[in-house]
């Protein structure tokens, strides 16, 4: 009940948002006598869909506490060894990356996991899961936290938000083109005349399928920033150490995995991978196979 809240209110917020966007910018209905307001269909699209990824953003700290469970770790009042090292080893890694502070949590799930999120890379959120601080050693955990912190410093998550904003963007643009072309050319709409339900059942199944079709491309983003942050992993917690981590996560794929889906492009690991496949083209991750292939192929010195 409360993911479908959530989901409720983002989209109330990005509704509202949108509108007031659209109307400081003097954009009206992009539907005219002349056909299609290309610059109109063009703008509103835009601000759709990247007030949509923006609003995400802004969210996602929030948004992820909510739906993991995620408790804040009192950076001045650790409550045992365990949340003193976590706070320890962040701060460390967190300036030898030349960004602020992170906040530091931990959530309940017994697969070893973790994910990073937060608007801007000096306002961001590193949180591990219980089993994760059960079951890996110490130089495996820093090197996960080292991940993590990548993500941050990287500024994976504004990167990740723009692309899939850009992406929505001309989802919405193209499904709506070529939904008014099929209206006028296969359901012979006249000339001047409102589009019909023809029209707007086209287009939202468009939506979908261009939508399917172009995540593609946000996938493998999320990939390419995988490897980029494993990277970062080797370099501040060891190469070995990085290594070892991801072949722990790989030996746990089978363990229940409490991770809430929205989260996955956020997390170390995303569950059980398989080989390439269709599929493939929309994981968030590379399978763990081939992110210790790249790390062996690194030069760390």
């Amino acid at each position: 009940m409360m993911r479908i809240g959530l989901f409720l209110l983002t989209n109330l917020a990005v509704l509202v948002v949108a509108g007031i966007i659209l109307s400081l910018l003097g954009v009206g209905r992009y539907h005219g006598a002349g056909g299609l307001n290309l610059g109109n269909l063009l703008v509103m699209c835009f601000v759709f869909g990247m007030v949509g990824s923006m609003i995400s953003l802004f969210m996602s700290k929030w948004l992820a506490k909510k739906t993991t469970g995620t408790e804040l770790i009192d950076p001045n009042a650790p409550r045992n060894q365990a949340e003193a090292w976590l706070i320890q080893e962040i701060a460390q890694l967190a300036q030898r990356s030349g960004i602020n502070m992170p906040e530091v949590g931990i959530f309940p799930s017994y697969q070893s996991n973790a994910f990073a999120t937060g608007w801007n890379k000096n306002d961001a959120l590193v949180a591990v899961s219980t089993g994760l601080l059960e079951r890996m050693n110490k130089d495996e955990l820093r090197a996960v936290l080292a991940h993590e912190i990548g993500h941050v410093a990287n500024g994976d998550m504004v990167t990740l938000a723009l692309v899939q904003g850009v992406v929505n963007a001309f989802v919405m643009f193209f499904a709506r083109v070529v939904g008014d072309f099929i209206d006028r050319n296969v359901f012979g709409r006249e000339e001047g005349e409102a589009p019909g339900w023809g029209y707007f059942i086209i287009t939202m199944v468009l939506d979908i399928v261009f939508g399917i079709a172009a995540s593609a491309i946000v996938m493998w983003f999320s990939r390419y920033r995988e490897y980029r942050a494993d990277e970062a992993g080797a370099r501040l917690a060891g190469k070995d150490a990085m290594i070892s981590a991801l072949l722990r996560l790989q030996a746990e794929t089978e363990l229940p995995d409490q991770m809430p889906k929205e989260m996955k492009a956020f997390a170390i690991s995303a569950g059980s991978e398989e080989g390439f496949s269709l599929a493939a083209l929309f994981q968030t991750h590379p399978t763990i196979e081939q992110r210790v292939e790249a790390l062996r192929q690194l030069d760390c010195r």
